[in-house]
């Protein structure tokens, strides 16, 4: 008798167990999937920069960085490069900051607008968001 209530406690608890273990396992289904991927997902190290690319760079050099023909509040005519390709791709980020600081070409100065900082944050955003991670160029 004494080994079939052993048996039993035994049966028990490896059921237990096996439940357990069940319970724990993740769940495919989308909300459990998205709330997953979620809390891994990785801060945008861009976000800051992204909005006054938004705000200043965009309606000029595009969503995309590819520029193109536009047409300034004046009516002034301007051939925006790409950030994508050409000679985007070999100015050294030097030539970036220089552009962006004093303006020219039509495109207006920020030395006033934004800091030091923020002027070399959109860089790197542009290396890698438009140019693939591309490393600047040697001088």
């Amino acid at each position: 008798m004494a080994k079939r209530q052993w048996m039993v406690v035994a049966a028990a608890l490896l059921l237990a167990i096996v439940t357990a273990c069940k319970t724990n396992q993740p769940s495919s289904s989308p909300a459990a999937t998205s709330n997953s991927s979620a809390s891994q997902s990785t801060p945008d190290q861009f976000a800051a920069v992204r909005t006054i690319y938004d705000k200043e760079c965009k309606s000029c050099h595009g969503q995309n960085g590819t520029g193109g023909p536009v047409k300034l509040e004046d009516g002034t005519k301007l051939k925006v490069p790409s950030f994508r390709e050409g000679h985007a791709l070999r100015h050294p980020d030097s030539d970036y900051l220089k552009q962006i600081t004093k303006g020219g070409d039509g495109m207006p100065a920020f030395e006033k607008k934004l800091t030091a900082e923020q002027m070399n944050d959109l860089i790197k955003f542009i290396r890698r968001e438009f140019q693939a991670g591309a490393a600047a160029p040697a001088k």
